[in-house]
C-alpha cells in the first residue's frame, strides 16, 4: 500500500528490482544472475514465474490485497495517461471503494467457511488467515471490553456503554476493588436495616444482569442495522454525492447477501452432520461401505458449493477495481430497479452495461440472455456463435411443430 502513494507522489523510480520487490522477490540478481535494469521482457517472465510459485502454495488474504492493489496501481497509470493526474486518481479511488465492499465480503465469506477451507489444499492458507484474522479480532474485542479503548465515535451505543461503566466504577488502586459511585448506588449503599435487604437483590439484578443484557441486545441490534443504515444515508440520503459505480455494486452485495445465507446454513449443517453423525459412526467395530460413501460425497459437495462461492465473489471483486460491470440474472435487474440506469454522459459512472443499451433498443429476445461478455462489453461481436446456435435451435423447433401438425 505504501508503494502505491509514493507513486502518486512520484517519489519511486519504476525498474525491475522495483517490480519484483513488489511480488516478494527481494534479491532477484543473486537468485536469478541478472542484473537491476529497466522494465523488460525479463522482468514479465519474472513476474509470471514468480505468481505461479505463489498460487502453487495457495492464495491468503496478504497475496489477495497485493494483486488487488497492483491493479489499482496499473489502471493509475492507464488513466494517468489517458485523462489526467486528478482525474486519474477520483476515477481510482472509487474503484478501490467499490473492490473494499467486495473484500469486506470476502472476509466475512472465509470467515464462515474457514472449517472446509482448511481442508482443502489450494484454499489451505486462505483458510489460515482466516482463523488467524477471526483470533485478532476476538482478542481486540475481548481486550476492549476489559480496557474500554478504542472506542470510536461512528459505534454510540458501545460509546455510552463505556461511557456509563467508567464514569460509575471508582477501582481502589491499593486493594483493586472496585466500587459504584454513580448516586443510586450512593444512596443505596447508605440504606439501613429492613430497606437494605429488600433493595440489595433487585439493585444487583439491575446492575449485573438487566443492564448487561439490554447492552448485548442493543449491540446485536446494531450490528445487524449499522449496514443498512450506512447504506441508506450514503447511496440513498447522499445519492447525489456516491458513484454509480459505489452504488450498483453496493446494492448488489446487499442483493446477493438475501441468498447467500441458505448456502451458509447449508454447510454448517453438512459440518454437523459428517462431524456428530457419520464420522462417530467409523469408531464402531462394524461400518458399512455406504457411512465413507457419504463422507466422500459430503466432502466433494461442500468443496464444490465453497470454491463456487468464492470464485463468483472474486470475480466481482475484480470487476469493481476495475471499475467495470457485469451480469447476474435477476440480481442485476433489481439492482438496477433500486438505483436506476448508468449515467453514460459520466467518465466516472464506470465501465459498460451492453445489457441496459440492449433495453434502450426494446431488443426482443427468443432466449434468454445469460452473458453479456467480459466487463459488460457484450457479445454481438465476439460470440458470433450463439447466434448461429440459436438459428439453429430455432430450425428444429420450426420443423418439430411441423411435424406434430401432421
Amino acid at each position: 500500500m505504501l508503494y502505491f502513494f509514493k507513486i502518486l507522489l512520484l517519489l519511486i523510480n519504476i525498474n525491475q528490482e522495483t517490480v519484483l520487490n513488489w511480488f516478494g522477490i527481494e534479491d532477484p540478481n543473486s537468485f536469478w544472475g541478472i542484473e537491476s535494469s529497466d522494465l523488460s521482457l525479463e522482468t514479465l517472465k519474472l513476474i509470471v514465474e514468480g505468481l505461479w510459485l505463489k498460487l502453487q502454495n495457495g492464495l491468503t488474504l496478504s497475496d489477495i490485497e497485493s494483486i488487488l492493489f497492483f491493479i489499482l496501481f496499473v489502471r493509475f497509470l492507464i488513466l494517468s495517461i489517458r485523462y489526467n493526474l486528478k482525474t486519474s486518481f477520483y476515477i481510482t479511488c472509487i474503484g478501490l471503494v467499490a473492490g473494499y465492499l467486495w473484500y469486506r465480503h470476502l472476509i466475512d465469506l472465509i470467515s464462515m467457511y474457514r472449517n472446509v477451507l482448511i481442508k482443502l489444499p489450494f484454499f489451505h492458507n486462505l483458510g489460515v488467515s482466516a482463523i488467524e484474522l477471526r483470533s485478532i479480532v476476538r482478542q481486540t474485542v475481548l481486550t476492549d471490553l476489559k480496557l474500554g479503548e478504542n472506542v470510536h465515535w461512528y459505534n454510540p451505543i458501545q460509546l455510552i456503554y463505556y461511557a456509563f461503566t467508567k464514569g460509575i466504577v471508582d477501582v481502589d488502586p491499593e486493594t483493586g476493588l472496585r466500587h459504584y459511585i454513580d448516586p443510586i448506588s450512593m444512596i443505596v449503599a447508605n440504606l439501613k436495616e429492613p430497606q437494605r435487604s429488600q433493595i440489595w437483590p433487585i439493585y444487583y439484578k439491575i446492575y449485573n444482569v438487566i443492564i448487561p443484557r439490554v447492552y448485548y441486545a442493543c449491540s446485536k441490534f446494531w450490528t445487524q442495522l449499522s449496514g443498512i443504515a450506512a447504506y441508506a444515508v450514503i447511496t440513498r440520503i447522499g445519492k447525489r454525492y456516491c458513484p454509480y459505480l459505489v452504488r450498483w455494486h453496493w446494492t448488489f452485495l446487499i442483493l446477493i447477501g438475501l441468498v447467500e445465507h441458505v448456502f451458509y446454513y447449508f454447510i454448517f449443517r453438512v459440518y454437523y452432520f459428517q462431524e456428530f453423525v457419520l464420522i462417530p459412526n467409523t469408531y464402531k467395530n462394524f461400518v458399512e461401505e455406504n457411512v465413507y460413501l457419504q463422507i466422500y460425497f459430503l466432502n466433494i459437495v461442500t468443496a464444490m458449493i465453497v470454491i463456487t462461492h468464492i470464485a463468483l465473489i472474486l470475480f466481482g471483486m475484480f470487476h469493481a477495481i476495475w471499475g467495470q460491470y457485469f451480469y447476474f440474472p435477476f440480481f442485476v435487474e433489481n439492482t438496477e430497479l433500486h438505483i436506476g440506469p448508468r449515467p453514460k454522459n459520466s467518465i466516472y459512472s464506470g465501465g459498460n452495461t451492453a445489457w441496459q443499451d440492449e433495453k434502450e433498443k426494446n431488443i426482443n429476445r427468443f432466449f434468454p440472455k445469460l452473458w453479456y461478455g467480459w466487463f459488460g462489453r457484450g457479445t454481438e461481436q465476439n460470440w458470433a456463435i450463439f447466434d448461429f446456435l440459436k438459428k439453429f435451435v430455432k430450425r428444429i423447433i420450426k420443423k418439430l411443430k411441423k411435424q406434430f401438425r401432421k
